[in-house]
């Protein structure tokens, strides 16, 4: 019984690509920023081989590496988790998703407010925690929506769960998500709801939940769905892949679950693919600029690798890798930065290779699909060559 868990560290970018500058990104790298905290601490991964991998300059490169090392070059046109995670499953993006530095414009929010019967405040790119301090008194007044952007292909809707119910904040989401097609079609639709009696005192909840485009094309996870193999969604995959080539989701709220849920799966008997997303990373610490409070975060998912490597069968395959960068030591904005990730596999049964910087992240989904004896209907590289018993 094969089983593969793709864990994806959200944001951990392991240093600018060669088009960072067309991005707005020059001199980032996660990797090497969070190495720079005293709260840095990842010996497992350093076991496997991170360090190892080409371009990294960050960390101790003695000893061999346990697994084996790629460094991820993104192909789509784009930096932000959709994008990621589609090439990562197999489906670049040639151009990008659509943003607005401007806001969004009439066309979109005309029917958007006739449709959901309330006003917008705000439309414009904004920092979501900044953004319910500067309108979430307003929006308590007036009962209007809190509708912003980012840099990245985002509609964001905040609203106080005392004055919009969660679940009709869902329903405005899926409004938004019907009108958001075509030219206008935003990676992800996401309600951000926030409690909190005043300016100040806004926090947001746990209950965020992503509204994704249906991914255009077929991925991985499509593949082994039609081959009768289970694909099991953890954190907000089941979200940026909206269903499509998933037989089981569960949703987390933050690592420690998300780790949990890991090793549940661990556990059970199935075939196939446990993907899963640790979000906190990017969400607490990258976007919000806090490099002891990611590298915390990383030297906590570090600290439950063993357990994780510890419930592997004999026929398991561990695969760790990023969708983008998030540099919490950048100085000019608070977005995604366009880096290159890390690929590192494990298992019993899979001899350490160093396999250079690979082209795509769809190199695997290739892989993953290779594992499982299929053809991958997409272009992308199998990294499985050197597979041996051992």
């Amino acid at each position: 019984m094969k089983r593969v868990f793709l864990i994806v560290l959200d944001s951990f970018g392991i240093g600018e690509m060669e088009d960072a500058a067309a991005y707005g990104d020059g001199n980032v790298n996660t990797l090497r920023s969070v190495s720079s905290s005293p709260f840095f601490s990842i010996p497992n991964l350093k076991k496997l081989g991170l360090f190892h991998i080409e371009g990294v300059t960050a960390g101790d490169r003695s000893g061999a590496p346990e697994a084996v090392t790629a460094r991820m070059t993104e192909a789509s046109k784009g930096k932000d988790t959709t994008v990621g995670h589609w090439e990562i499953a197999g489906l670049c993006s040639p151009r990008p998703l659509p943003t607005y530095p401007e806001g969004f414009p009439e066309e979109v929010l005309d029917p958007f407010r006739k449709q959901t019967g309330r006003g917008v405040l705000c439309n414009r790119p904004y920092s979501g925690t900044q953004v319910i301090q500067d309108y979430g008194e307003a929006h308590m007044r007036t009962k209007d929506l809190i509708v912003y952007t980012s840099a990245d292909s985002v509609f964001q809707i905040a609203a106080h769960e005392e004055i919009v119910p969660v679940e009709q904040l869902y329903e405005y989401c899926r409004i938004a998500r019907e009108i958001l097609q075509g030219e206008h079609g935003v990676g992800r639709v996401i309600a951000r709801p926030f409690t909190g009696p005043c300016r100040g005192q806004f926090t947001r909840t746990p209950r965020r939940h992503d509204f994704s485009l249906t991914p255009p094309g077929t991925t991985m996870l499509d593949q082994l769905v039609a081959a009768g193999k289970d694909v099991i969604a953890v954190g907000k995959i089941g979200d940026i892949f909206a269903g499509k080539g998933i037989t089981e989701s569960v949703p987390t709220g933050g690592n420690g679950e998300g780790i949990e849920k890991t090793l549940a799966y661990l556990d059970r008997d199935f075939e196939g693919l446990c993907f899963v997303n640790l979000v906190d990373f990017d969400m607490l610490y990258g976007h919000r600029r806090d490099v002891d409070g990611y590298a915390r975060a990383l030297s906590a998912f570090d600290e439950r690798l063993p357990e994780i490597m510890g419930k592997m069968r004999e026929d398991d395959v561990l695969m760790i890798t990023a969708d983008h960068g998030c540099d919490p030591a950048c100085q000019t904005s608070t977005d995604h930065t366009r880096e290159y990730t890390p690929f590192l596999m494990y298992g019993r049964k899979i001899a350490p290779k160093d396999k250079g910087t690979r082209k795509t992240f769809a190199d695997i989904g290739a892989t993953v699909l290779q594992y499982f004896g299929m053809t991958p209907a997409f272009l992308g590289e199998g990294m499985l060559e050197d597979r041996k018993e051992r």
